[in-house]
């Protein structure tokens, strides 16, 4: 380390790696910065002067070049696809897709598809490419927005605090994570834990969609705004629909659908603890549901 640079504590910097880490930064490249707008100016000038473009004035002239630091060390990413941008269009990634998805006859099948779909950028920083969890033929079906950090590194959806709790939610009416089935609209992980665009979401969709239809779960939960957005076609906030009920189609006729509603995400709900007695309203309305299906059978 540089003499000029302050020494901190262990503690101190454990905490800070920690901050690193929620903020998503995964990825160490040097150990120490560079000034990347200096380079752009160094740069600038320099091409300026091979183009016979008038010099700076002195003030600017007179100042030394900046030589960036070489790092001592690199670390690629660990994801496990090329680093290079997928140019495909949006309409033509849908159509393949839709085309990967629907030929896909069993859960094993849709997720080779999936592995072997590389028309959505999010795959090349993602570490895994995160499937499903749970039972393959489940009566309730949970569909979260996407990965994060825990579930990027495990490749199993909701292992995370949220999972955790999800887990707990469960349990409170009598059921486990090895009798549903659990999935996200979008199976890579945004970097740094962004939201996924509009796009992203719409390319995943189709895939998303088939799991559904070969799960075939009685009722089906989408978990946050952006499932029930996505999956149920919602353009309210998940305040205002959670605790509804609606029809979810597999576009088979009138006659093929199932019950789906939209819940608060856990995620959510570590964040905001005080909604977690709308969160049990709709657990118990979940579990009332599931015995009315159950006893009609």
């Amino acid at each position: 380390m540089n003499a000029a640079q302050p020494e901190i504590g262990r503690d101190a910097a454990i905490a800070l790696i920690e901050w690193y880490r929620d903020a998503g930064i995964d990825v160490f490249v040097g150990e120490a910065p560079r000034d990347r707008f200096a380079e752009t100016r160094a740069e600038i000038a320099a091409r300026d002067g091979r183009r016979g473009v008038p010099s700076a004035p002195a003030a600017q002239a007179s100042a030394p070049p900046v030589h960036a630091p070489a790092p001592t060390f690199a670390i690629e990413p660990a994801g496990t696809f090329a680093t290079s941008r997928a140019a495909v269009p949006d309409d033509i990634a849908i159509a393949d897709a839709r085309e990967r998805a629907r030929s896909a006859a069993t859960l094993a099948e849709l997720q080779a598809a999936l592995d072997a779909f590389e028309s959505c950028n999010l795959r090349i920083t993602a570490k895994s490419t995160v499937f499903g969890d749970g039972a393959e033929t489940a009566d309730v079906m949970f569909v979260g927005e996407a990965p994060g950090r825990e579930e990027d590194i495990a490749g199993v959806p909701f292992v995370g605090r949220s999972g955790q709790l999800l887990d707990r939610m469960l349990a409170a009416i009598g059921l486990e994570r090895q009798n549903v089935r659990v999935t996200n609209t979008v199976p890579w992980r945004p970097p740094g834990n962004r939201p996924p665009t509009p796009a992203e979401t719409q390319i995943c969709l189709p895939f998303v969609q088939r799991h559904i239809e070969l799960v075939r779960p009685k009722i089906l939960v989408c978990l946050g705004s952006p499932a029930a957005k996505a999956i149920l076609a919602s353009e309210e906030g998940i305040l205002r629909i959670r605790g509804r009920w609606t029809t979810y189609s597999f576009g088979l006729g009138e006659a093929d659908t199932i019950d789906a509603t939209a819940m608060l995400h856990p995620a959510y709900l570590l964040r905001q603890p005080a909604q977690k007695k709308l969160a049990w309203r709709d657990l118990v309305a979940l579990k009332a549901r599931l015995a009315e299906k159950s006893a009609s059978d």
